[in-house]
């Protein structure tokens, strides 16, 4: 640590931020593509999901600014004559949807078994490591598509599609606990040996009360830089699974299931179908693992950030 950051206090959160000029272009582009898919339901004339306001004679209408192209779709239509510009607004929503979901769902997990296995120690220590350690060594696409491919031969094609998103996020969060668990746990053990830990359990105090009030808040920083990159492997991994066809159903596409869907018809000229909704993830994807970056380096009290 340099003679500077040992003399002058940490700059804040947002004063790192505004000289970020990456971070701010990259959670910009966050905010623009959440806040687009929000509203999309109140201002566009077309709901891309309600089958009967679909026209298949308006079906692969090419972007406007080419050839052939109508006012009506900027962007262009799909096979079924579903506006582009509408269906990637609502698909982008259901992808940070099901993100945020299976994170919540990651973070209840791993933080309850990371904080139980780095408090209490001991066997029960390793037994839940070595659990974790299973769990990374198996593929979460893999564990997904074994999990979703079996509901779905159970209930079928239509009614996995009624049930697509809470099965979605319940098999991605459960599938990538074990990066919250190993963080908090790591975490918990070098908090527990300290002083104001020690003083704590010798006042009495119960171990809830001292997790819950005074070790939580202190592992608090790097909690908050994995769930910003998980949230981003949540989103591809719905991608895969949507574009595997163990996702969203195509009444109802998400970004990934968009790709799928026009992915047979690139080689025939029909390319903004797949390229699109593409350039609409590798976005929201590249500008969720920026602010993540920023996040990492911005609340490690290791790096001085101050020149």
């Amino acid at each position: 640590m340099s003679a500077r950051s040992m003399t002058q206090p940490r700059p804040s959160l947002w004063r790192q931020l505004r000289g970020d000029r990456v971070a701010v272009i990259a959670l910009v582009s966050i905010g623009l593509l959440a806040l687009a898919s929000a509203l999309s339901p109140f201002v566009l004339s077309q709901n891309p999901y309600d089958m009967a306001q679909l026209d298949v004679l308006d079906a692969e209408i090419p972007p406007l600014w080419t050839s052939g192209g109508d006012a009506r779709f900027p962007l262009g239509t799909d096979a079924q004559g579903r506006d582009m510009l509408g269906a990637m607004l609502f698909g982008t929503g259901i992808s940070l949807t099901i993100g945020l979901l299976a994170v919540v769902i990651q973070a209840l997990l791993g933080i309850s078994i990371g904080v139980l296995a780095g408090y209490r120690g001991g066997r029960l220590d390793s037994a839940l490591m070595r659990l974790a350690d299973i769990q990374l060594s198996l593929s979460t696409l893999m564990i997904a598509i074994i999990a979703l491919a079996i509901v779905q031969a159970l209930f079928g094609a239509e009614r996995f599609g009624d049930l697509a998103v809470p099965l979605l996020v319940v098999v991605i969060g459960v599938a990538e606990w074990p990066h919250f668990a190993r963080t908090v746990r790591g975490s918990v053990l070098a908090e527990r040996a300290k002083d104001y830990v020690l003083a704590a359990e010798a006042m009495g105090l119960t171990p809830a009360r001292i997790i819950w009030r005074h070790i939580l808040p202190n592992v608090a920083s790097p909690l908050i830089v994995v769930a910003t990159l998980q949230v981003a492997n949540a989103i591809m991994a719905e991608a895969a699974l949507s574009f595997l066809g163990l996702g969203m159903p195509v009444s109802q596409p998400s970004l990934g299931a968009l790709i799928r869907a026009g992915f047979e018809l690139i080689m025939s000229g029909v390319w903004w179908i797949t390229m699109l909704p593409a350039l609409v993830l590798i976005v929201l994807i590249l500008a969720i693992n920026l602010v993540g970056d920023f996040l990492r380096d911005a609340l490690n009290p290791r790096l001085d950030r101050t020149n």
